[in-house]
């Protein structure tokens, strides 16, 4: 994406320096025959001085190219990477900006330190609630994690939101930012400095910490197949599906076993499962024959069978034969059924 040689230019930019400054710039950021960056404490071991030290020379060598005549020189190659970064959506995450302005992973150490001593670009260091960003202008900046901060306080723990849905939600937390800034692209990256909020391997969206986000195991992977699926599986069919959308081994029996401890997970039929979610309550026949004429009162039989056809994946015979449970249901002269008291 940039058309200046980032090598040259910092090569240039450290040569006004001493010597001291310059290996200690060039260890600090990974600028010289290795690309391997060192501590504070570290580089203070190699001249004998403390981190404390280290950090004022760093501070000094900065200082000092900004005001040479070689950071003048350059301008051009600070104002293309401003251009750059506004382009990019003028708040971005580190790694992304960093991959988005060189393909080549050898010179991005040499972009990092352009950016560190450039004028214009602003860091901020990640927290609990964003990654490492760069930003131009400190409204767009903030504009931009409020509106990630709204979205996130918005979803339920175990919600997942559709990309498309997810990105209207930005556009609308986002009010009257400029139009240019509304391209897809630009929210997509926008979207990935929130650590709070993140897209499962679906590309579905929800807190970043919910196993339906990070799934870990059998038990996630099938949720997010059957969640995909939308209705129940038999859970053969939920080992393939985890094999086929997430090229995880799940063998069948494991997947059977996984499926019957986890409570977001339901049995609605022979092997098959239904998710919690849906509606469907756990139990046998009987016991969902119970849970309907507690909460309905006194059905037809036709009634009842409509029922727990939506609870159950079970034949009408079987729905008939357990209602003759004198014990637990009684037949009206109206031809209604009740609970026995």
């Amino acid at each position: 994406m940039i058309t200046f040689k980032p090598k040259q230019v910092t090569k240039k930019l450290l040569s006004v320096l001493p010597p001291r400054a310059r290996d200690v710039l060039e260890k600090r950021y990974g600028l010289g025959a290795s690309s391997e960056t060192a501590t504070l404490e570290s580089i203070g071991q190699t001249y004998g001085i403390t981190r404390e030290r280290v950090r004022q020379i760093e501070n000094y060598g900065i200082h000092s190219i900004q005001k040479s005549d070689a950071y003048k020189e350059f301008k051009t190659v600070f104002d293309e990477l401003q251009t750059a970064l506004d382009s990019l959506g003028g708040v971005i995450n580190e790694q992304e900006l960093l991959v988005e302005l060189s393909k080549d992973s050898s010179l991005r150490n040499h972009i990092y330190f352009l950016l560190v001593i450039g004028d214009p670009f602003k860091r901020v260091k990640e927290d609990n609630s964003f990654a490492h960003r760069w930003y131009i202008e400190k409204k767009i900046a903030d504009s931009v994690e409020k509106a990630l901060s709204n979205i996130f306080n918005s979803l339920h723990e175990d919600d997942l939101v559709a990309e498309d849905e997810i990105i209207a939600r930005l556009k609308e937390e986002l009010g009257e930012i400029e139009e240019r800034y509304r391209d897809e692209k630009i929210l997509r990256r926008w979207l990935s400095i929130s650590k709070q909020i993140d897209k499962n391997p679906l590309g579905e969206w929800g807190h970043a910490t919910s196993p339906n986000v990070r799934a870990k195991g059998i038990r996630d992977y099938a949720y997010l197949a059957v969640k995909r699926h939308g209705s129940p599986m038999h859970f053969k069919e939920v080992a393939d599906a985890i094999k086929q959308l997430f090229n995880k081994s799940a063998h069948v029996a494991t997947t059977h076993n996984e499926l019957i401890k986890d409570k977001r997970f339901v049995l609605v039929g022979r092997g098959l499962y239904a998710l919690s979610e849906w509606g469907y309550s756990a139990g046998v026949v009987k016991d969902v024959l119970r849970d309907i004429l507690t909460t309905h009162g006194p059905l037809t039989r036709e009634e009842i069978i409509d029922k727990v056809r939506k609870e159950r994946y079970v034949k009408d015979n079987t729905i008939i034969v357990n209602l003759q449970d004198a014990g637990m249901f009684k037949k009206l002269p109206d031809g209604n059924y009740i609970l026995v008291e």
